[in-house]
């Protein structure tokens, strides 16, 4: 098995999750004494959301950079980012450390294509939903035309994401908020399925309460990143 990179800790609520998930991945693959070979750069979410917010990217981007050079000196032989809204530096991440990247973006997309889905909602950080380098990848990849929510919904969504989610509260209040912000582009706008673009998101909602094909990044990257330390 490949050992995998992993850059984290943007929230650290996420990462385990990630963590359970590789984890449980390689033992269904490999039997059930078997885990998954991994190195944990933690990252420190307090200065970095404080850099995300004041527009600092080129700072962000060498401090991710930085990590994941520290990462191919510890022995890592692919990396992942485990959060959506800091792909926007990929690429540079992954030439900095010069090992392959499973981007979080591109298995989505191949999740989305597969299910045929065609207008799927971006639920993320404003950063995410904003920017165009997330949402355009998904929709060459996937062939679909991925609908940003309005404010001020995509106001409603960050918030909950920063001031809950990423502290670890799971409120029952923001849940009804943000299935009702997808019933709104259901009827709207006619969305056939949702996209849950911050790895966070999955602890809110799930597919049991939405009528509409789910997507849930973390899930679907770790699935990817699994077959990447299988060598598949």
């Amino acid at each position: 098995m490949k050992r995998l990179g992993v850059i984290g800790g943007m929230s650290w609520e996420s990462t385990a999750i990630y963590y359970r998930y590789l984890n449980q991945q390689i033992k269904a693959a490999k039997g059930p004494l078997s885990s998954a070979p991994l190195l944990l750069w933690n990252m420190d979410f307090a200065p970095l959301a404080q850099l995300q917010a004041e527009g600092e990217w080129d700072e962000l981007t060498e401090l991710m950079c930085a990590a994941a050079r520290g990462l191919k000196a510890g022995g890592a032989e692919a990396l992942i980012i485990a959060t959506n809204t800091m792909h926007l530096m990929a690429d540079e991440v992954q030439q900095a450390a010069d090992l392959p990247l499973v981007h979080i973006a591109d298995a989505t997309a191949g999740a989305i294509r597969g299910a045929g889905v065609r207008k799927p909602l971006l639920l993320a950080t404003r950063f995410t939903m904003e920017k165009e380098f997330y949402r355009h990848r998904l929709e060459h990849g996937a062939n679909c035309a991925v609908v940003v929510p309005e404010e001020p919904h995509r106001t409603s969504i960050h918030n909950v994401i920063y001031k809950e989610l990423v502290q670890g509260e799971v409120k029952a209040t923001s849940r009804e908020t943000y299935l009702n912000i997808i019933g709104y582009y259901q009827r709207e706008h006619g969305i056939d399925g949702v996209i849950f673009g911050c790895t966070e998101v999955g602890m809110l909602i799930d597919q049991s309460m939405i009528d509409v094909p789910c997507f849930d990044t973390s899930a679907i990257h770790c699935e990817a990143a699994a077959a990447a330390i299988l060598g598949h």
